[in-house]
């Protein structure tokens, strides 16, 4: 694996666990409909990124004409 997936790995699951502590000590009740679950989709799709290096984001970019790196 590169870096940069442990980096996207890495970054998802931060974004995740924080999300989970959270939620945990009764800062962050995901239980509703917030903002919050915008956090988790993005944190999800970071991890699994990393992991299968599929990125829908990546996808759509390059529909639009952007350059992927090398």
């Amino acid at each position: 694996m590169t870096t940069d997936r442990y980096v996207r790995i890495i970054a998802g699951l931060m974004i995740l666990i924080t999300l989970v502590l959270a939620h945990l000590t009764g800062q962050a009740d995901l239980g509703q409909i917030s903002w919050l679950w915008l956090t988790a989709f993005i944190g999800l799709n970071l991890f699994q990124s990393g992991i299968t290096r599929f990125c829908p984001m990546d996808s759509i970019l390059a529909k639009l004409g952007v350059r992927r790196a090398s």
